[in-house]
């Protein structure tokens, strides 16, 4: 003879497991999404903070007091350039690295001295590896951020090395 009612509570029972599985799985998507949204902000943060500091690097190449040009000595020079009676901001603060959340960036140095170019320090594949265009082409096909280099090339040495 069965009991009814242990029956019924086994199909409760079953129901609940269902239930948590279910509701497991959902949050396990929804977490998915959401760590895939995040690493396309950090991406695009990445972007606009190496074109800044490209940007940065060349206003302070260009507004070199005297004939001769020069790249910043350090990345805080960018911040209070004192080459001038009043210091100049070029860079209004220093970022972090958005995909690793930390200080630090590795440094592109010119030949002649001076920090021409920045890049991330991460090992971490790029969620977007294809479509860049203009003077974002270089990141294309970059299987790291690491490889990912935000340089200011004076237009005279652009030219020489274009061939014109």
């Amino acid at each position: 003879m069965r009991c009814g009612k242990c029956h019924e509570a086994g199909f409760v029972l079953i129901g609940m497991f269902m239930l948590i599985m279910l509701s497991g799985l959902f949050m396990a998507q929804a977490s998915m999404r959401w760590q895939t949204q995040a690493l396309r902000e950090r991406e695009q943060e990445l972007l606009k903070v190496g074109l800044a500091y490209r940007d940065a690097i060349g206003r302070y190449y260009n507004q070199t007091p005297g004939v001769i040009k020069t790249f910043p000595p350090t990345l805080e020079a960018l911040q209070e350039d004192t080459r001038f009676p009043t210091p100049r901001r070029f860079l209004r603060k220093g970022y972090l690295d958005p995909i690793t959340q930390r200080e630090g960036w590795g440094l592109v140095i010119a030949p002649s001295g001076g920090i021409m170019g920045i890049y991330s320090l991460s090992d971490k594949a790029p969620f977007k590896t294809k479509g860049y265009r203009g003077e974002l082409q270089h990141l294309n096909d970059k299987r790291y951020y690491g490889e990912w280099y935000f340089v200011y090339v004076p237009p005279a040495v652009a030219a020489s090395a274009s061939g014109l």
